[in-house]
């Protein structure tokens, strides 16, 4: 007989718990992936007793995914939901005594998750390590948790070594859900699973590489947050450098957490650290028009509602980008002199993520070209979200007896017209599975996120310093500022088209 297995959610009457988390569980439990032994605790403050959790988890359930609800699933599901009012301080009798009754004096698995405030986890993985719930009684004590991983460098690692008081690293599971995104895992597969494409991903065929993440919403109501973070830090050090490593890497020996992880770290360690008064040469960064009187009537808001302290920590004059493009290069044999342009931004013209392979042009074309036109060389498109697929785009003969004319045409797979009887799974799905079987290979490492930040820092601080220029103002539903199509026209380069 399998020992208790409990997934326990701290601040589980948040937002995150409703929209991503349970109904995450739901599906895995839908598809007769969960445990069968498997409970799944709330833990919050608010007074709610179990069925109440359970009928605001189903409330919640039916206003976000509707379509995939399914009161006999629902039914078996909410069975394995638990709630207890108290926490990991003053308040954790409830919480003990929970444990008592369904594990039992022989304990049993435990994954924590911390769906709370950043600023919180320092005080519950301590407080989790000083009631002995680190001790693993029974079975493993895994904890899961969300980004942001400190705010720069020295934040990331005071962060790190106060989870290491408590817990070893094979117990973190720091989850980055871009990770958990099929299409993202699908980069491993199509480079290494196919022999077609990976002998081509070096220096000598690929000319550069660009990754975007575009966002056609604002900041709206993360305002206040975003303002103390800015794009980079909430995309392109996390989100977007993961994705640049799973480009770049070279193959893991064998698909498991440690050497995955090991090949990912090389990339990041092969990136050059660019000095502050560098930056300007390889980021451009702007702001979406509006942004600033977003922030003046935040800032009217809070002061008319008394709140001084949060009203005095809005500034007007923020230099806070909420679009950004990065030169980065890889200094090793593979990638040599091959830039890697990253870009992420809000109020874009349309919502997607791509990452765009540009392939050299052949050492020599033998087929005239009509005056001032000039050759399409091969790229591909990997689009990550919304229309998930890949597209190669190449030149073709136009039907016609005389002369020769080249045209470029796509070459397209389609996730959702080749698998339409299945769905593409959210991410949570996938990582919570993963750190529930212990599998960690999709989960960021303690030296990965000290590295990111340590590359990072330099750019935020340029850009972002009482002597920075003011971020480039861009009109929402644009492409973007002009600053970023200088960054790559200074090397005779274009972005390709948000379309």
């Amino acid at each position: 007989m399998a020992s208790p297995l409990t997934v326990v959610i701290f601040g589980a009457s948040g937002d995150l718990t409703s929209r991503k988390l349970i109904p995450a569980l739901y599906n895995s439990d839908r598809k007769n992936r969960l445990p069968a032994e498997a409970k799944i605790l709330g833990v919050a403050r608010s007074g709610f007793t179990t069925e109440q959790f359970r009928e605001k988890m189903k409330a919640k359930f039916i206003e976000y995914h509707k379509d995939q609800f399914d009161p006999n699933v629902w039914e078996r599901f909410a069975a394995r939901l638990h709630y207890v009012s108290g926490d990991v301080g003053e308040n954790a009798a409830p919480l003990q005594a929970w444990f008592d009754e369904h594990e039992g004096a022989s304990g049993g698995r435990r994954l924590y998750y911390l769906s709370v405030k950043p600023e919180l986890y320092p005080s519950l993985s301590r407080g989790l390590g000083a009631i002995g719930y680190n001790k693993e009684i029974g079975g493993y004590r895994r904890l899961i948790v969300e980004k942001p991983f400190g705010h720069d460098m020295e934040s990331g690692k005071e962060l790190n070594a106060i989870l290491h008081e408590n817990f070893r690293e094979d117990q973190l599971y720091r989850i980055d859900h871009y990770l958990g995104k099929e299409t993202v895992q699908n980069i491993m597969i199509f480079r290494f699973a196919n022999t077609l494409f990976e002998p081509l991903w070096n220096y000598q065929y690929i000319d550069h590489v660009q990754i975007t993440v575009a966002e056609t919403v604002t900041v709206k109501d993360r305002l206040a947050y975003y303002d103390t973070s800015g794009v980079i830090r909430d995309m392109i050090q996390s989100h977007l450098l993961q994705v640049m490593t799973l480009v770049a890497m070279e193959s893991p020996n064998r698909y498991n957490a440690d050497n995955l992880r090991n090949e990912k770290m090389k990339v990041l360690d092969s990136i050059p650290v660019s000095p502050i008064e560098a930056a300007a040469k390889v980021v451009a960064v702007g702001q979406y028009a509006g942004y600033r009187e977003e922030l003046i009537a935040l800032k009217d808001k809070l002061m008319n509602e008394g709140k001084q302290f949060e009203a005095d920590a809005i500034n007007p004059d923020s230099k806070t980008p909420t679009y950004a493009a990065v030169r980065l290069t890889v200094e090793n044999g593979r990638w040599k002199n091959v830039p890697f342009y990253i870009r992420s931004g809000k109020g874009m013209k349309s919502r997607y993520s791509e990452i765009m392979i540009q392939f050299r042009c052949p050492p020599h074309l033998m087929f005239p070209l009509p005056p001032g036109e000039i050759l399409q060389c091969n790229r591909m498109t990997l689009v990550l979200q919304p229309n998930e697929g890949i597209t190669l785009n190449f030149q073709t003969k136009v039907p016609d007896v005389e002369g020769t004319l080249l045209q470029p045409r796509d070459l397209s797979f389609n996730y959702r017209q080749a698998y339409d009887d299945k769905a593409l799974p959210e991410a949570y799905e996938r990582m919570l599975l993963d750190a529930i079987q212990g599998d960690a290979s999709l989960f960021l490492r303690s030296d990965e996120i000290e590295r990111a930040w340590e590359l990072m820092d330099p750019l935020i601080a340029a850009m972002t310093s009482a002597s920075a220029p003011i971020p480039e103002s861009y009109p929402i539903g644009s492409q973007g500022p002009t600053g970023a199509d200088e960054l790559l026209g200074a090397e005779g380069r274009k972005w390709q088209v948000i379309q």
